[in-house]
């Protein structure tokens, strides 16, 4: 299909109004809050017959926001190498209605000295629950869940269970917190803008590849496939709910949390997208006030870039070489 957005120099330039609720700063305030009083509880169980002897592996799980059990492949590196020790990690957050995935995945950046924490999201299709509870129903997917409440929203949930990623990552001492990357596709480059947000100064860098879960106000007015059609047909059914529920979801719309990303952050966009549509990732994008790039593929839809997952992986590297060789400097 042709580019169906607005034009490149458009998009660059587009800042629409952030829709945050007065309350906006407040409501996270509290929700932190919230998180950081309720325990981690972090398991790691190694897989000691794994066959690649370099990394270790494990399976872990950590206790989500309001009790929701996450699960997720925990990888170390066997012997730290130039990278350093305690390692760098990446955090991963996968697609809508995914799951972490298989250990093989993630080996390139254990070799290469990295930890890595592969987080399923709660309730989807992965092994991480979602105690609830929800008042009423909802369309059928996860976009309407709760969205009469702010507070039982939930991707207010999610948002907080990828939080906790980082303190269940503390109970590792493999890991050097001042060089975690967070990353994800498509909803894992949403969860990844939210959690950084969220996260204050405790994430050095942010790789968002084709966010999801950006300006919700647009995106359901020109989406043609994918979970925003979720929202318009709930509120096709109940038009009588929309606007309380677009104040729900701008509680929850990245663009309204992009301002609060404290760390170096790389967004991509593809100009064909349908599903995050160009002008819903530059509206978040316009709106981060750190360091920031974007890389932008006119001819891609939704999907995964070949050219781009090879720079990412140099990315994250030269970043964490970067931070040794500063560390380094400063012993002098």
């Amino acid at each position: 299909m042709p580019m169906f957005d607005m034009p490149l120099e458009q998009l660059r330039k587009y800042r629409p109004p952030l829709t945050r609720p007065k309350d906006f700063d407040a409501f996270w305030e509290k929700a932190v809050k919230e998180s950081d009083a309720e325990p981690v509880e972090p398991e790691f169980r190694p897989i000691r017959d794994y066959s690649v002897k370099e990394a270790a592996v494990y399976e872990a799980r950590y206790r989500g926001f309001h009790g929701a059990d996450i699960s997720c492949w925990f990888l170390a590196p066997e012997k730290p190498g130039a990278l350093g020790d305690p390692c760098p990690c990446v955090v991963f957050y996968h697609g809508y209605s995914g799951n972490k995935g298989m250990p093989h995945q993630y080996l390139h950046f254990a070799l290469q000295g990295f930890c890595v924490l592969a987080v399923d999201t709660r309730g989807q299709s992965g092994d991480s629950s979602d105690p609830g509870p929800y008042d009423g129903g909802h369309q059928m997917g996860w976009m309407t869940v709760g969205i009469m409440d702010p507070e039982q929203y939930y991707f207010r949930r999610v948002y907080l269970d990828c939080l906790r990623a980082l303190d269940a990552l503390r109970h590792r001492p493999e890991v050097d917190e001042s060089r975690i990357v967070l990353t994800g596709m498509s909803q894992g480059g949403g969860l990844t803008l939210a959690a950084a947000a969220l996260a204050g100064g405790r994430v050095a860098m942010a790789i968002s590849e084709m966010p999801f879960l950006c300006h919700f106000e647009r995106a359901v007015r020109v989406c043609g496939a994918g979970p925003f059609m979720e929202l318009a047909e709930y509120f096709k059914k109940y038009p009588g709910r929309e606007e309380k529920a677009m104040r729900t979801l701008a509680y929850c719309d990245a663009m309204n949390l992009a301002p609060m990303v404290r760390c170096r952050t790389i967004v991509t966009v593809g100009l064909w997208d349908e599903i995050c549509p160009p002008s819903t990732v530059f509206a978040a994008y316009n709106r981060l006030k750190c360091s920031k790039e974007i890389r932008v593929f006119p001819y891609h839809r939704h999907e995964a870039v070949a050219a781009f997952a090879e720079e990412k992986v140099h990315l994250i590297r030269r970043f964490a070489e970067e931070a040794v060789g500063r560390r380094r400097g400063g012993e002098k």
